[in-house]
């Protein structure tokens, strides 16, 4: 199975809580004004990555507390990204997924597609909603705009920072 992807940040303190191996997904509809990764929005740019070796080098990241989803936009791309969650998690590693979504449309797609309903399994948290220039705040944790939420998909609830 085969991911198309803009890259990999092999040790991140800014994509969720500790230090995380990040996969930046290619391909992204929403193409928000003051987008920090546009160059993430054409889903025929990037390349293509196998989803197991993806995992080999996760697996061989040293210190890492997680791996983070972000793009572009990971629920275009939803069945390697569960895949690939869900080994990430037999890891003992967390899962941090970015989108541009908000939970209540994603929780509504997942009754039509069941893999963007295992992606939300795979997922501890999420971090929804577009990036809207005018709401933007530096100071939000892991966050680029007011609007945007962090979500614990265990319990189901909106939280003010990742822990």
């Amino acid at each position: 199975m085969e991911l198309r992807i803009a890259g990999i940040t092999e040790e991140s303190v800014v994509d969720g809580p500790g230090l995380r191996f990040v996969v930046f997904v290619q391909g992204c509809r929403r193409r928000c004004p003051g987008c920090q990764n546009e160059d993430t929005w054409d889903p025929a740019g990037g390349y293509a990555v196998a989803v197991t070796e993806l995992l080999e080098q996760i697996k061989h990241a040293r210190l890492i507390k997680g791996v983070t989803f972000s793009g572009g936009e990971p629920f275009l791309q939803p069945a390697p990204l569960a895949w690939l969650g869900r080994q990430v998690k037999k890891l003992g590693l967390d899962v941090v997924t970015f989108t541009g979504y908000t939970w209540e449309e994603l929780l509504s797609l997942a009754q039509e597609n069941r893999a963007v309903k295992e992606l939300l399994e795979a997922s501890d948290y999420l971090v929804d909603g577009p990036f809207i220039l005018s709401e933007r705040d530096l100071s939000l944790p892991f966050r680029g705009s007011r609007n945007q939420r962090i979500i614990d998909l265990h319990k189901e609830r909106v939280v003010e920072d990742l822990d």
